[in-house]
């Protein structure tokens, strides 16, 4: 389950952090900004402890794959995108989450498992209905391997693929690979 906190504020903003940190990396295709997302979707952390958020951002004709940690504490070795307030959360710690062993795990569990993408919540376990923006994500239930994750989106999975995390939503109704095990 992934808990909304209504009315929080991020200072700085999610977007506000993309902004600031995809643009410098090696997969970014080009261009100083950073659009807005186009979908959305969240994956759980079995401990409760790490918000796990995925972004997919048009840009041009290709679709970029940007997964998100949030932590209350640094993590080492972690690709740090910033940090930042949160008015319900306190202070929050914003990773790569390529670069983060519990986004690593849970993906490759919602792989294996063939599971999806977490239904989201109010504080008091009220679900929230489905948003326009949110994708819809699964796992195609087999894999073994290493955990690659595709930062520009592709329709093909590789030949070396034994398992793949796909996602469609509303501009995209055929799936696009996000992830894939091998």
């Amino acid at each position: 389950m992934g808990i909304v906190h209504p009315g929080s504020e991020l200072t700085p903003t999610k977007a506000q952090l993309l902004q600031q940190w995809a643009p410098r990396q090696s997969w970014w295709p080009g261009g100083d900004t950073v659009p807005d997302f186009q979908a959305n979707f969240r994956f759980d952390d079995p401990e409760g402890e790490v918000g796990i958020e995925t972004f997919l951002i048009p840009l041009g004709d290709q679709v970029l794959h940007v997964p998100l940690t949030y932590r209350s504490a640094p993590l080492d070795g972690g690709e740090l995108l910033g940090e930042m307030d949160h008015s319900a959360l306190g202070r929050r710690w914003v990773y790569d989450g390529v670069s983060d062993p519990v986004y690593v795990a849970e993906a490759t569990r919602v792989i294996r498992e063939a599971d999806t993408e977490v239904t989201m919540l109010m504080p008091d376990g009220t679900p929230i209905p489905r948003r326009r923006v949110t994708a819809a994500v699964r796992g195609s239930g087999h894999g073994d391997g290493t955990l690659h994750v595709e930062r520009v989106l592709q329709a093909d999975l590789p030949d070396t693929a034994t398992g793949s995390l796909t996602a469609t939503w509303r501009e995209h109704p055929a799936p696009l690979v996000l992830a894939w095990l091998g």
